[in-house]
């Protein structure tokens, strides 16, 4: 009878062992999430960590509102600072450098990588200058000489 009950100890602890600690062998651990290309819900993110950097276009706020989004960095002395921002009711296209610490995005429609899009570099000297001096032209009075440009 000893012989019996020392054999049925000895099967249990080694399907107890199998149960318990073969199996955590077997699955290795998951790799960490990778970063996005695109931003589908309001939020801060981490450039390199959470969003890949890169030129990024969103069609603009959701529901009519307005869209802003905002790119983090830091100074010099590691302060947080807001390195380019925008509020708007139009697309957006925005160019998110490896530098930068976060993008933040609130009201937008997804933003999609595209790196296709290029930002809106805004209006040159030369097209500003035409509207002022069609402003100054009618700002004058008459047979005044405009200002010298």
């Amino acid at each position: 009878m000893r012989i019996k009950s020392t054999a049925l100890a000895a099967t249990v602890v080694v399907v107890g062992w199998g149960v318990c600690c073969g199996n955590a062998a077997a699955e290795p651990p998951a790799p960490p999430p990778q970063p996005k290309t695109t931003i589908d819900h309001d939020g801060t993110y981490a450039v390199g960590t959470d969003i890949v950097p890169g030129t990024y276009s969103s069609a603009g706020p959701v529901n009519g509102g307005t869209c802003y989004w905002k790119r983090v960095g830091s100074d010099e002395d590691n302060k947080t600072i807001v390195i380019d921002n925008a509020l708007s009711k139009k697309p957006q296209v925005v160019q998110i450098d490896p530098g930068d610490k976060a993008f933040k995005t609130d009201g937008c429609q997804p933003w999609q990588k595209t790196d296709t899009a290029a930002p809106d570099p805004g209006k040159s000297p030369a097209e500003v200058k035409l509207p002022l001096d069609i402003l100054n032209r009618l700002a004058s009075p008459p047979g005044a000489t405009p200002p010298a440009p």
